[in-house]
């Protein structure tokens, strides 16, 4: 928790006025049994009602400014826990959206969300309770003990065995629990990722009749998650008998003791009532720093879970330098001998080297996890390559400003992805003030105009992901979205797998007629036919380049080019071929 602390840093006055209040609280708490115990030896022993009346006054002038005292520490408390949570889930999200695909994809998206999520708030309920409790439960202990030695020390020395014994109790609960509740973090996680996958995967899971499989081993996880939390309550719920059980064995104690001394005279029933009161508060307050102790060890439990995903940096550097304006010379893309792995992988790329010119297309193909994606994400530098460079108009790409180089390339992923809000809102992802015209240009070119014009038009409402689009209209968003900011290099990839031939080949043609000479095109593809008109074709087997050349040089000279045509072409094509 300690490296958590600094978002505490704007609001250090609510974290000194809070634990103040609840030290002025706990001190009218302290003085209320000395009222009683006036109460008790003069008004009633003497019938004195005006007394009683008077003193009753003051109790409930010690309760009130009790009561104000605490609201007041409570809402300063809540201020700056809910201030923290705030701050810290916002540097959370901004650190997680600066990470690379590496830290990512290792890291994983439930986790991430349960840490931003459940583990803040877990923290900000901490520094909540610390700020309300942390002072307020020793002083009031320590406070009865030494109000009880005042009122007779003879009796005190009970107080002095009783406060060991019941901290005793309370550290070995909060000792066997604490792990027990680093636990059920841990397994909660696991629900989180068996509910998101659900979630995300519901179609695939009706289609193969998995759902009581399914629900199966979700009920499995959870079950576990509630059998950690049912031990960690079963274990806190000794910490009352035990504690009220020696709790009352002292009460049984000073009775005993305190009795004959007041009928022999040494002190009177009043201060007996008021060492019982003080006995009382001993006891809330070790429980209530028990609570504390607990809710403090989730907290820093989910603390370090926090800690772990800031000490995850982003092994994609900035440079220390950005460039001004490049003079866009040299050609649009160029990788020169490129090597790439995933963490913990054998190399996904090896040996890449090519060269394409501004104004070119490059089209992709390979089999399935020849490393087709993984290429194309080095451009954008969503990765980093192990070895080698890559060159976009003639200068690295580490050289750029993350920024300046990701404006420069518009990027339609493999799966099509889509924000809730308008159709108007998700094109300007492309181009913050892009106006109308440029949306329907793009979307007339990415062949999307028409389903778009056949709803509302450019207010047309975008449901979460995109749900209420089939997948070949979500595709063609995506593409005019990155057409929109007219980007000097445009990756496609496997972006079109959805749509049909003759729409595949009328957006093909389109983006080859409205963007020719200015914009390069990085082209990836499953199907032959897609990339056949590209300027230059790259054939990946299994991380390696084994083609590079037109359709019909590769025909020639490439066997896998070759073979993935003849799978793809009907018989006239191939007799052509």
């Amino acid at each position: 928790m300690r490296k958590l602390v600094k978002y505490l840093q704007h609001y250090k006055k609510e974290t000194v006025i809070a634990p103040l209040f609840k030290l002025l609280e706990a001190s009218f708490e302290l003085l209320i049994p000395l009222v009683m115990a006036g109460i008790v030896d003069r008004g009633i022993r003497m019938r004195d009602t005006a007394y009683i009346l008077s003193m009753g006054a003051w109790m409930i002038g010690l309760g009130v400014l009790g009561l104000i005292c605490s609201l007041t520490a409570q809402y300063f408390a809540a201020k700056a826990g809910a201030g923290f949570g705030t701050e810290l889930r916002r540097d959370m999200f901004a650190h997680i959206s600066g990470l690379s695909y590496s830290e990512l994809d290792v890291l994983g998206t439930s986790t991430l969300v349960a840490r931003i999520t459940n583990d803040i708030h877990q923290a900000q309920s901490g520094v909540n309770l610390v700020l309300r409790l942390f002072l307020r439960s020793p002083f009031l202990v320590a406070g009865a003990v030494v109000m009880a030695f005042s009122v007779n020390a003879r009796l005190a020395w009970i107080f002095v065995v009783l406060v060991p014994a019941l901290s005793l109790i309370i550290y070995a609960v909060t000792a066997l629990c604490i792990p027990i509740y680093r636990r059920a973090q841990s397994r909660l996680d696991r629900v989180l990722l068996a509910t998101r996958e659900n979630l995300a995967g519901v179609r695939v899971i009706r289609a193969f009749s998995r759902q009581k499989a399914e629900i199966a081993e979700f009920d499995a996880q959870s079950d576990l998650l509630m059998k950690t939390q049912l031990l960690a309550g079963r274990i806190s719920a000794l910490m009352n008998p035990a504690t009220y059980a020696v709790i009352n064995a002292a009460i049984i104690l000073l009775l005993w003791q305190g009795g004959g001394k007041v009928n022999s005279g040494v002190i009177t029933q009043g201060e007996l009532i008021a060492l019982i009161n003080y006995m009382t508060q001993i006891l809330i307050a070790l429980v209530a720093l028990a609570n504390l102790i607990i809710t403090f060890t989730r907290a820093s439990a989910s603390a370090a879970r926090i800690n772990e995903v800031f000490a995850c940096t982003s092994d994609l550097k900035a440079p220390a330098q950005t460039l001004g304006a490049p003079a866009n010379e040299g050609p649009a893309v160029v990788f020169d001998h490129v090597y790439f792995s995933y963490k913990g992988h054998q190399d996904a790329l090896e040996d890449i080297s090519f060269s394409l010119e501004r104004g070119q297309t490059l089209g992709i193909i390979g089999g399935t996890g020849s490393g087709k994606s993984s290429l194309v994400n080095l451009v954008p530098r969503f990765y980093d390559a192990r070895l080698g460079r890559i060159l976009v108009n003639g200068v690295d790409v580490k050289a750029y400003a993350f920024s300046d180089l990701r404006k420069r390339i518009g990027v339609v992923p493999q799966t099509a992805v889509l924000f809730a809000g308008t159709v108007r809102d998700n094109m300007r992802w492309g181009k913050a003030n892009a106006s109308d015209e440029e949306i329907y240009r793009a979307l007339e070119i990415a062949q999307a105009r028409e389903f778009v014009d056949a709803k509302e038009g450019l207010d047309t409402r975008v449901s979460q992901g995109g749900k209420n689009f089939s997948g070949g209209q979500r595709q063609r968003l995506t593409i005019a979205r990155a057409l929109v900011g007219n980007p000097e290099i445009l990756i496609m990839d496997d972006s079109a797998s959805a749509l049909d031939y003759a729409t595949d080949a009328r957006l093909r043609r389109a983006i080859a007629e409205n963007t020719a000479h200015r914009t390069t095109v990085l082209l990836v593809s499953q199907r032959a036919a897609a990339v056949r008109s590209a300027d230059r074709i790259l054939v990946l087997d299994d991380g390696s380049a084994v083609g590079f050349g037109t359709h019909e040089e590769l025909l020639e000279q490439c066997g896998v080019y070759r073979e993935i045509c003849l799978s793809q072409l009907d018989e006239k094509e191939k007799k052509r071929a």
